[in-house]
């Protein structure tokens, strides 16, 4: 395959898998950085340093290895007894994932707009299948397209928003809960969110690192995923704190587009629906490359059985999926980063002393 994707295309990639239905609903940021008060600021900076330093790490190997799946990274970084466990639990989790974005598309349909939930999964699913079928190019094409428009959108609300209200002290002392965060300590909670991201991100950036046009692009587009995570993070953030009432709402960020008017909470809907498309479409693709030769028939039938099975999956309902298969994951994905660290050391070291 042709050598083709430029560090725009992987930065957007890079967002585009990881900003899914928690992100831009606020909730992930509220979790995991807004309940630190003044804490979750070097959260976030934290969070964006891990984001730029395993992507890079990602990237590079899948160049290296000319990798098609997430497979062989973590075969190279986890040893061969170890990458069984990984690598069972993280293709397990990329369906699960997209089971749980087609959970919340018929969320956001149901609740935001008011027709049947069936209609948000069925649409979310085949809008998704449609897109993995047609190949890892029209993959990135599509979220080159989609993130950008997105994060106009999220960074547009978060702008309006504080104009009319400034962070104050007294917002962050408002917001401040350590104890009702995913985990007690600021910095251990940013690595625990950078990890189970890494998870479904290793899927795309892997490939996508053997069709770079060139090495810089990889640490160019690592460079830029990472701080575009990080602003995005911090936008949100502090969108939250102007408005901490939002905080004790399901969708934090529809409140407070809402706020400004009722027009752009509609429109803050639809971004919710593309952040959810950008997580879906790289959590199938990845599930289905792990399965099958990418492109090849028993790909696209892999990727057409796995959409329907998550039609019946989502039944069970977003908050349900996302409590069980989050939780689940995070100990693999602390054990993956460690493998991607111990790689990165292993390799400089071999590149010092031959």
């Amino acid at each position: 395959m042709e050598k083709s994707v430029g560090a725009f295309q992987i930065a957007s990639a890079y967002i585009g898998v990881t900003i899914g239905a928690g992100f831009a609903s606020g909730q992930e940021v509220l979790q995991f950085f807004t309940f630190f008060g003044l804490n979750g600021i070097p959260a976030i900076i934290l969070a964006s340093i891990l984001f730029v330093f395993f992507g890079a790490v990602i990237l590079d190997l899948g160049r290296r290895l000319n990798a098609t799946s997430h497979l062989e990274v973590l075969r190279y970084s986890g040893g061969k007894h170890l990458s069984v466990l990984t690598d069972a639990v993280t293709t397990f989790f990329l369906f699960g994932s997209f089971s749980a974005m087609a959970a919340g598309a018929a969320a956001v349909v149901s609740q935001q707009f008011g027709f049947p939930a069936v209609w948000g999964s069925v649409t979310m699913v085949g809008v998704s299948t449609v897109t993995v079928i047609l190949g890892l190019r029209a993959l990135v094409s599509a979220l080159s397209f989609v993130v950008p428009l997105l994060l106009i959108v999220v960074l547009g609300v978060v702008a309006v928003t504080l104009a009319a209200n400034p962070v104050s002290f007294a917002g962050l002392l408002i917001v401040s809960q350590p104890w009702n965060a995913v985990v007690p300590f600021w910095a251990l909670s940013a690595l625990t969110y950078v990890s189970y991201n890494i998870v479904i991100a290793v899927a795309v950036l892997t490939p996508l690192g053997a069709l770079a046009k060139r090495g810089r692009a990889l640490t160019q587009g690592a460079l830029a995923g990472g701080i575009g995570l990080g602003i995005g993070l911090l936008a949100i953030n502090l969108a939250i704190v102007a408005v901490p009432q939002a905080g004790a709402l399901p969708i934090p960020m529809a409140f407070i587009a809402a706020i400004i008017s009722p027009f752009l909470g509609f429109i803050y809907s639809f971004a919710l629906l593309a952040a959810i498309y950008t997580t879906a479409v790289g959590a199938l693709y990845g599930f289905a490359a792990r399965l099958a030769p990418v492109e090849s028939t028993r790909f696209r039938l892999t990727a057409l059985i796995a959409g329907s099975a998550a039609l019946f999956a989502a039944q069970l309902g977003f908050q349900s999926l996302v409590r069980y298969l989050y939780s689940a994951v995070g100990i693999v994905g602390i054990i993956l980063l460690a493998g991607l660290t111990y790689t990165f050391i292993r390799e400089r070291y071999r590149e010092l002393v031959p």
